[in-house]
């Protein structure tokens, strides 16, 4: 992402001065942003100082008129989120989470406002700011400089259609446990080939519904 993410749980005494530091980030004036919403100047102003509650109808608005890029909320009913589409995220311009509390949103301001629901899993938190929390976390390490080696990310389980292979360190053996001997030979194509084989082994096993997609792609009987 070429901007920060913006993370928006909706406390209103914080919101004021989360929105200013937005349009401020943006280089946006206060009138610039108050014409694309809809809103007069002072109407903005106030908002910002928080001196004034923001209407949730305005902070939508005012999240697009800022173009903090789309908008997410964080809940159960949502499509699952995978990691072609944190790929998407992490390559975009940035993203406004919302969370919920408890209970979801007014459906009209989902419809009015374009907003994606996006899932974790299928299981209920008690609000959005973990799942949006794994969001981030997901994203951020795909940026440039975050991971130290930015080439083993091309090896991590999701990025090949496979889970990742098993791990081994130090000592060579533990409590009558070896580390498997093609680890240690120093054959490096031979390595290759082991770890591709426990990946495709392991995917098989724990997520048929990948090994699926995966030999189906690949031309592969299942």
């Amino acid at each position: 992402m070429a901007e920060a993410t913006t993370q928006i749980t909706v406390t209103p005494k914080q919101l004021g001065k989360h929105l200013r530091s937005i349009r401020r980030r943006k280089g946006l004036s206060l009138s610039e942003v108050a014409r694309g919403a809809g809103l007069s100047r002072r109407e903005l102003g106030a908002y910002e100082r928080g001196k004034l509650p923001i209407p949730e109808s305005d902070l939508w608005v005012l999240a697009g008129s800022c173009g903090v890029g789309p908008m997410i909320l964080l809940s159960p009913r949502g499509e699952r989120l995978d990691q072609q589409r944190v790929r998407s995220l992490a390559a975009g311009p940035g993203v406004t989470l919302i969370c919920g509390r408890f209970e979801g949103v007014d459906e009209r301001v989902l419809e009015a406002q374009g907003v994606e629901e996006v899932s974790l899993g299928d299981f209920v938190l008690s609000g959005g700011e973990p799942a949006a929390l794994a969001l981030l976390d997901a994203c951020v390490r795909m940026l440039a400089g975050v991971i130290g080696a930015a080439e083993s990310l091309a090896e991590e389980s999701f990025e090949r259609g496979l889970l990742e292979y098993p791990h081994y360190t130090r000592p060579q053996e533990w409590q009558g446990r070896a580390v498997p001997e093609i680890l240690l030979s120093g054959h490096h194509e031979k390595i290759h080939a082991w770890r591709q084989a426990r990946a495709e082994e392991t995917t098989r096993q724990r997520r048929p519904d990948l090994w699926q997609l995966y030999t189906t792609a690949k031309g592969r009987p299942s």
